[in-house]
């Protein structure tokens, strides 16, 4: 079978020329443009001819920039016991990522979106069901008739990046008004569910 190109030899330089790409692509992106390999090639002052060596098409271009927080929770250690207190840390903490890779995850859901996608993992990967799972935790010890999982879904559907877009570019919110929203949005969800007396989120 044939060696894919980063696989070969000189895994180190190729390794900064990938790295170079991406960093060029994002801070075109930041700039409000949706770069082709040809663009992101020339920014970053390497070949077209190379550029495609790593990348075979624009959308594997934007692809490689989303953001991959490897980070299994947001809590601080120690943590607190509240789930409310919980939440409202793990929520400041996913709008401050949400506000910072704003340009990627944008650029993650315009490919998610296209007819033609192939992909339906872009916006999958991320960890936000997961760190909102995990701060509502204590809630199954207090709270066993409450499903905690399909409780964190409901706040990330309503708190990811499509709803921080909806608010800015629909609603017309300032990027912090849209982050408290968001907070604000997550808390009520919880205060729902709680006082739903058959403990269902």
């Amino acid at each position: 079978m044939p060696v894919p190109y980063e696989e070969g030899g000189r895994r180190s330089q190729k390794a900064r020329t990938r790295s170079a790409l991406v960093s060029a692509t994002r801070g075109l992106l930041a700039q409000g443009k949706i770069p082709t390999v040809e663009e992101a090639a020339q920014a970053a002052d390497i070949s077209r001819t190379t550029a495609y060596r790593y990348f075979a098409n624009q959308r594997a271009l934007l692809a490689a920039v989303r953001p991959e927080i490897e980070r299994d929770d947001l809590l601080p250690d120690p943590a607190p016991a509240d789930p409310a207190a919980r939440l409202e840390l793990v929520m400041r903490e996913c709008v401050r990522i949400t506000r910072e890779w704003e340009p990627e995850l944008r650029t993650s859901l315009r490919l998610s979106l296209e007819p033609d996608a192939t992909d339906t993992t872009l916006l999958r990967r991320g960890r936000g069901i997961g760190w909102l799972e995990h701060a509502l935790a204590p809630l199954r010890a207090h709270r066993p008739g409450l499903d905690v999982h399909r409780l964190a879904v409901t706040i990330r559907s309503a708190t990811g990046i499509e709803s921080y877009i909806w608010l800015v570019d629909v609603a017309g919110l300032t990027r912090a008004e849209a982050a408290e929203t968001l907070c604000r949005t997550a808390q009520a969800l919880l205060a729902y569910a709680l006082a739903e007396p058959s403990g269902a989120s």
